[in-house]
């Protein structure tokens, strides 16, 4: 899972701060790899401030709970792009079997030192997305990503992968950054943070349709591993193709939590959460 902490509202998965840390667009194929090692070279430093606990973070986390039975006993669970495993841990504690896999070793690592008792039984291996080569078909009750997806270069590839390991019935459940929100060069007006008590707070979309592999100048914004922008319609097309039906979408309002930490936030969605099922027939090319 990736999810900015709040330790640093200056360079916020969502970009605040100066527009001189300015994302380019590059070529999304050919970036996959090189982004997987630079996950591994700030796991440890992105693990340290998401242990540290946030707002935003807690957030993501329960908008994914809540789409899943409170009593997953006998359920089997996949946390794709799973990080250091909070939610894989969450997931475990209602009594489900969890796999979690990241494309990151050092990431895995930290999962897999975690530590907590669970009542179900939580395994963790490193793995693609794209390929799911250590996840068995039709084995799957759920599978949930956590702002994961868009760190996926192919998601038609994902997404079939992730038809191939889920059980008729079936469901996914993922968080993105809120494409409309979070594109290539979307930012904070400089004055939104003053704005933010009388309800003012501007955000500048930035390159809304130019989709694509980019990734910030900021040395020290997580984004800096890169991000692959998709458009609203780009996720629900891609559900459709490879059939998908779409259950539940949601837009949540930020808690008064988030709010407080960051009040610019307080108007504006700053994920979206899909639930969808596999039960429809794969387009034919």
């Amino acid at each position: 899972m990736w999810c900015q902490p709040q330790a640093r509202p200056e360079s916020r998965w969502f970009g605040a701060g100066p527009t001189a840390n300015v994302p380019t667009l590059m070529n999304e194929n050919s970036e996959s790899a090189e982004n997987t090692d630079t996950w591994d070279s700030i796991a440890d430093w992105y693990v340290d401030l998401l242990r540290a606990g946030s707002a935003l973070n807690d957030f993501n986390r329960d908008i994914l709970l809540d789409q899943l039975p409170a009593d997953l006993t006998d359920q089997r669970v996949l946390d794709l792009g799973c990080g250091e495993g909070i939610i894989t841990r969450a997931v475990a504690a209602r009594g489900a079997a969890v796999l979690g896999i990241d494309p990151s070793p050092r990431m895995i690592e930290h999962a897999r030192s975690g530590g907590g008792v669970e009542p179900g039984s939580v395994a963790y291996s490193v793995d693609d997305a794209c390929v799911l080569a250590t996840v068995a078909d039709d084995s799957m009750h759920w599978v949930i990503a956590g702002l994961a997806l868009n760190n996926v270069p192919d998601l038609d590839a994902a997404l079939l992968a992730v038809r191939r390991v889920l059980r008729p019935a079936g469901s996914l459940v993922f968080t993105v950054p809120h494409p409309c929100f979070e594109a290539p060069q979307a930012s904070w007006t400089h004055d939104s943070r003053a704005q933010a008590a009388d309800g003012t707070a501007r955000r500048v979309v930035g390159d809304y349709l130019a989709e694509g592999f980019w990734r910030s100048t900021n040395p020290e914004a997580v984004r800096r591993a890169g991000n692959h922008h998709r458009t609203l319609t780009g996720y629900l097309r891609a559900l459709l193709r490879h059939g998908y039906a779409l259950e539940y979408a949601a837009e949540p309002s930020p808690t008064a939590a988030v709010a407080a930490q960051q009040p610019q936030r307080a108007g504006l969605p700053p994920f979206l959460m899909l639930r969808a099922a596999a039960a429809g027939s794969v387009e034919s090319e």
